[in-house]
């Protein structure tokens, strides 16, 4: 059982940043692949970055690559969303979630096993 819970979110002018952190309870949180979701009023939950266990491969959605950047920190069981240049557009709540390493892909909401309770970005034009 992993318990998740997001911060970082607020209200930013567009072209400010954010970051996003998500705290893992449990001492197993290394094990877990480590991926953020958003979902904008009336729209489905949408793969946004995800990590490996150990940091060493990170995957990003087109729509956000080159401006956020996912981490972890392991001693820490924190993962992190480090969001730059903000879009009105990148207006959502966002939420971190963690699998277990699988084949199916990782940018499949529902091949998550675990979900935070959502933190809400809001950017103003």
């Amino acid at each position: 059982q992993v318990l998740l819970v997001e911060s970082g979110g607020g209200l930013v002018q567009a072209g400010g940043f954010l970051r996003l952190s998500c705290a893992a309870s449990g001492r197993t949180f290394s094990r877990y692949f480590m991926g953020w979701f958003r979902q904008a009023p009336g729209k489905e939950r949408e793969f946004v970055a995800a990590i490996t266990w150990n940091g060493g491969s990170t995957y990003y959605a087109d729509s956000v690559k080159g401006r956020f950047t996912i981490s972890r920190d392991n001693a820490k069981n924190t993962v992190y969303l480090q969001m730059n240049s903000l879009k009105p557009e990148d207006t959502a709540v966002y939420y971190c979630a963690a699998r277990i390493p699988s084949s199916t892909s990782y940018k499949y909401a529902g091949a998550y096993d675990y979900w935070g309770q959502g933190t809400q970005v809001t950017v103003s034009s």
